[in-house]
């Protein structure tokens, strides 16, 4: 689907059915929260909403003070013996003590069906909570699956040229088809192509917003914020009414490569947002990826720099599969299959056949003529079906002509 499109047009009932769906649940999640633990509750949200309080210093004020309520309640020269807290953020704490702005967000959130989930909430994204500077907590329109654990982002130049939007189509529904969420930023070009490119193949997407997610940036992407929130999720760290401002982009950059297991960067120009994305992303540990193009292209230069510096050059969707390794934790398909790496998304027929006999072996391993009496299959396809699975990694061999999952 052409990223220009921004929408594409069968199944519109179907999307709305899934909005509906998204809306009733967030409405019903904040509702039982409240009144489940209302002042607990209120107070997380009342501290995670003042405006310069990202995750780092939040963590600080509460190892400090003990809990939202007594950071309210100190005094300024109190936050301000605090690292990191200086005369401005000080300021704001104490202009926000009387909870006015907590409540009306509150409110708007159950009135506009947006669902609030802090860190350490059980459906707050595992790998987002392993960086370094998790946000303290998350405004969301559509909802998170178990399966968004397996996402890659895909970010790059506002300015894309026809090229650049068309690999990021190309990558984004590749990887959709193999089972992957796509994460991007909702921005105009690459962002949006990639988005596009997933809801095309079907797949999920989310997106990161450097504004509030009930104030949509850049506003022409209005209606693909909708097609994302039946897709996927609608996302930010700021509450729902705020507005983009230039810090707020490098700090959601910080999401989008948090939320995922790589980063492909497709065409950035030498101070692109993008390559601050890659840079999180490394820093994260997570995979770094950068797509090639003409070498006399302004827009090839950030991919060239991150491609020298060491990230994967892709030129295929198969070159971010093949390098993507085991993930932090097994992940629940809606299948109901666990995978533990996502090179098991890739295994056809007679690999996921040979593959499930091993895993059964379990700890112990199995022995290779159980797994061959097991398949009903000749001694050789089972064989050379555990060499190929042996090389992605995924099985090993261990002593007495036993294997095991890896």
């Amino acid at each position: 689907m052409p990223a220009d499109t921004l929408m594409h047009e069968p199944d519109k009932t179907d999307e709305s059915d899934k909005i509906d769906d998204s809306i009733h649940t967030a409405a019903a999640s904040l509702t039982d929260r409240l009144a489940a633990g209302q002042a607990s509750f209120r107070d997380r949200v009342h501290l995670a909403c003042v405006q310069g309080i990202g995750g780092r210093i939040h963590r600080m004020l509460l190892s400090a003070f003990g809990s939202p309520a007594a950071v309210f309640a100190a005094s300024t020269a109190a936050l301000q013996r605090v690292d990191g807290i200086g005369v401005k953020i000080a300021a704001a704490i104490r202009e926000n003590a009387d909870g006015r702005f907590a409540d009306e967000t509150l409110r708007l959130c159950q009135r506009e069906n947006v669902k609030i989930i802090l860190e350490g909430d059980p459906d707050y994204p595992r790998l987002l909570a392993t960086i370094p500077d998790p946000p303290p907590i998350l405004f969301v329109r559509g909802a998170f699956a178990p399966a968004d654990a397996l996402s890659v982002a895909i970010v790059g130049s506002r300015h894309a040229n026809a090229y650049g939007r068309r690999i990021t189509e190309q990558l984004a529904g590749g990887l959709a088809r193999a089972g992957y969420t796509v994460t991007s930023g909702l921005a105009r070009g690459i962002d949006a192509a990639a988005h596009c490119g997933a809801i095309a193949a079907g797949g999920r997407t989310i997106a990161v917003l450097g504004s509030g997610v009930l104030n949509i940036y850049p506003p022409e992407h209005d209606q693909l914020a909708l097609e994302v929130i039946a897709h996927g999720a609608l996302i930010s760290e700021s509450p729902p009414l705020s507005s983009p401002h230039a810090g707020a982009f490098p700090q959601r950059n910080r999401i989008v490569a948090g939320l995922s297991l790589g980063t492909v960067v497709v065409q950035a120009a030498d101070r692109s947002g993008a390559l601050i994305t890659a840079r999180l992303a490394g820093e994260q540990g997570r995979e770094v990826f950068a797509v090639p193009g003409p070498v006399d292209c302004r827009l090839s230069k950030g991919c060239h720099g991150l491609i020298r510096d060491g990230a994967k050059l892709v030129g295929s969707v198969d070159d971010i599969l093949e390098e993507l390794g085991p993930l932090f934790e097994p992940v629940k398909l809606e299948s109901g299959r666990e995978v533990a790496s996502p090179a098991e998304l890739e295994l056809d027929g007679l690999e996921r056949t040979i593959f499930d006999l091993v895993s059964a072996g379990g700890s112990a391993g199995i022995a290779i003529d159980m797994v061959v009496d097991g398949s009903g299959l000749a001694a050789s396809q089972v064989l050379a079906t555990i060499a190929v699975l042996e090389m992605r990694r995924l099985v090993r061999r261990l002593p007495g002509s036993r294997i095991q999952r890896s």
